[in-house]
């Protein structure tokens, strides 16, 4: 480093704190214009426009994906080698809710984070990506992100995410969306009941069956299921009956075993109602977030300064999935957990929705900003915690954690 670590931290923590008012006029921006997964035009145009006047090189509509983008500085262009960190933004809402996941938040720590890095750094060696991430809540748009080479050759990926504890890593499962539909033959209940085979009652049997399942599965393990087509009239058996079942498991290995017992299950009941069953995944599948406790303990330090205590998560409780769990298995990343509510409190309530634009907030935002800051400056120079932070990654992917 050119100048010490200290010195620079401070810098950094001056230049998000220059950046304050700012920052939190685009999270109540986000916070008052909500936008859904896929939909989020304004925050995406908002959020880029914010970098770019910043001198950042911004990509809109990567990997096929109208409101994701990234935008990029630093030395290491034009294939030039060097290190790479990337900062990751979520930003759509939950359909009538609004940010009752704090995604405004998220957008925002992000933002001011990128900038600060720049500033308090002027040339970067190396590149210093913001990744405008869009469609968390639904579909998983990080999973395109992945699959299109938008974090190839990052060697860090790092998020926030507000919540109701302040724990240093988040407990999120794997998960998947799979969609099971019986094929019957319908018939008249009375005229011809032994000409139909009722498709409807085939998935109830599946219901059935899986509720057994349930009562074996491993911890972090679970099968919920709704029914979205069970026919259209009473007098009509129904030749067609469809569920949507959302299944998580504590790792991705263990949500694929829970996937083939799903079609298993599906498959019997097939066999014995005379059905004919389709199995079929929608959407692409959440992998479980393998977390880099190299980075995840340089955060924590650096987060402490503003007063934030971040402790381990309490074991057997798990905060749902994400699709940072698919970037977090290919690149070493961290997505910390903070409180803006106390622990009696949930999110994905009108209640949290209204404490995302709230001075709690506020103060997480500024903070969560400076910390990832820090700990991409970390990152960007000092070989060692690149090193570190690979070398562990690698002992979770060979261990299967």
């Amino acid at each position: 480093m050119s100048q010490s670590p200290e010195s620079l931290y401070a810098r950094i923590r001056q230049e998000v704190a220059a950046r304050a008012d700012r920052l939190w006029d685009v999270s109540l921006a986000l916070h008052r214009d909500p936008e859904t997964a896929y939909e989020e035009h304004r925050a995406a145009g908002l959020l880029a426009g914010e970098l770019e006047r910043e001198g950042f090189e911004v990509r809109r509509g990567v990997a096929d994906l109208p409101t994701a983008f990234v935008a990029r500085a630093g030395s290491a262009t034009g294939g030039r080698e060097g290190p790479s960190v990337a900062l990751l933004m979520e930003y759509d809402a939950l359909p009538l809710l609004g940010h009752a996941c704090g995604h405004n938040l998220i957008a925002a720590a992000g933002l001011g984070a990128a900038l600060a890095v720049r500033a308090a750094l002027g040339e970067v060696e190396g590149t210093l990506l913001a990744v405008g991430t869009p469609a968390e809540e639904r579909g998983g748009g990080k999973v395109a992100e992945v699959a299109a080479g938008v974090f190839e050759g990052v060697d860090a990926a790092l998020m926030f995410h507000p919540g109701v504890h302040d724990w240093t890593w988040a407990p999120l499962t794997a998960s998947a969306q799979v969609r099971v539909g019986f094929h019957g033959r319908a018939a008249h209940p009375t005229g011809s009941p032994t000409e139909g085979i009722d498709a409807l009652g085939a998935l109830i049997q599946l219901f059935n069956t899986l509720g057994v399942l349930g009562r074996r599965l491993p911890t972090g393990s679970h099968v919920q299921g709704i029914v979205t087509d069970g026919g259209r009239a009473t007098n009509l058996v129904p030749a067609y009956a469809e569920g949507l079942f959302g299944l998580r498991g504590e790792t991705t290995s263990a949500l694929e075993r829970l996937v083939e017992e799903l079609r298993s299950c599906a498959e019997g009941v097939a066999l014995a109602t005379r059905t004919r069953v389709e199995v079929t995944d929608v959407g692409g599948r959440y992998e479980h977030f393998r977390d880099n406790e190299v980075l995840s303990a340089l955060f924590a330090g650096h987060l402490d300064r503003a007063g934030i205590r971040l402790s381990e998560p309490t074991a057997g409780v798990y905060l749902g999935s994400s699709d940072f769990g698919n970037v977090s298995t290919r690149v070493p990343g961290i997505h910390p957990w903070i409180a803006i509510m106390g622990p009696e409190a949930s999110d994905h309530t009108p209640e949290f929705a209204e404490a995302a634009a709230g001075p709690r907030a506020r103060h997480v935002m500024s903070a969560a900003a400076e910390a990832l800051a820090c700990t991409a400056a970390d990152v960007l120079l000092r070989p060692d915690v690149r090193e570190r932070a690979w070398a562990r990654l690698r002992e979770k992917a060979a261990a299967g954690r």
